[in-house]
Parts: structure tokens; sequence; C-alpha cells
């Protein structure tokens, strides 16, 4: 796999969790309950920040090693729980990832990135 791959699996978390974020702006917890469309939009974000953490871990573990501040394996775990529970999803869990892991998620990918250039 090629070092292109890792910055594109990079970009593609970065802009799931950027995506997320911006679905839940300006929401409060009770209209993002009430709100399955956006429910499902985030999820789906979720799912594609865990399937990119997944390969690279898979295809690049020096790079994911290197940077242990990064919650691959949360990512990764937490893309599986949904992908393999998906009728039992945790709407709380959902939001609370949204308004604090993916806000941090997205300071250290901006320092990961940064470091890369």
């Amino acid at each position: 796999m090629s070092e292109n791959h890792l910055t594109d699996y990079i970009g593609h978390i970065h802009q799931a969790a950027t995506d997320a974020c911006s679905f839940t702006a300006g929401l409060a917890k009770d209209d993002f309950r009430a709100d399955k469309r956006t429910q499902q939009a985030v999820i789906m974000n979720l799912i594609i920040i865990g399937e990119a953490a997944a390969k690279l871990m898979e295809s690049h573990p020096d790079f994911t090693d290197a940077h242990p501040e990064v919650p691959w394996r949360s990512m990764r775990g937490m893309r599986n729980r949904i992908a393999h529970g998906y009728f039992d999803i945790n709407i709380d869990v959902v939001w609370e990832t949204v308004q604090t892991a993916l806000p941090e998620l997205l300071g250290h990918l901006n320092r990961v990135r940064q470091g890369n250039q």
C-alpha cells in the first residue's frame, strides 16, 4: 500500500469527524434524539471513521504506533459495536462521542497532519 493511502485514510477520518460534528452543530441533545436522519448520518460517519482506523492499523502499524494519542482502537471498536449490534446502538453514547470525542480527535488529527507535511 502506498504512502498516499495513509494520507487518504487520515483524510477520510478527518472529513467524517468534521461532517458528524457539523450535522449536530446547534442541536440540543433532545433534538438529536428526536431526529432519526441526523442520527443515521452521524452513525454512518462513525462507521467510516472506524473503517479507516482499522485500515490504518492493519496497513500502517508503525504509523498508528507512532501516534498513540489518537484512539485508533477505540474508533475501530465503536465501528464494530455499531456494525454488529446495530439495533442496540445507544444514541446517548453517539451524542457524547460527537460532542466530546470527535472534537478531540480532530485536534489530534490536525497535529498528526501537520507533523507529516
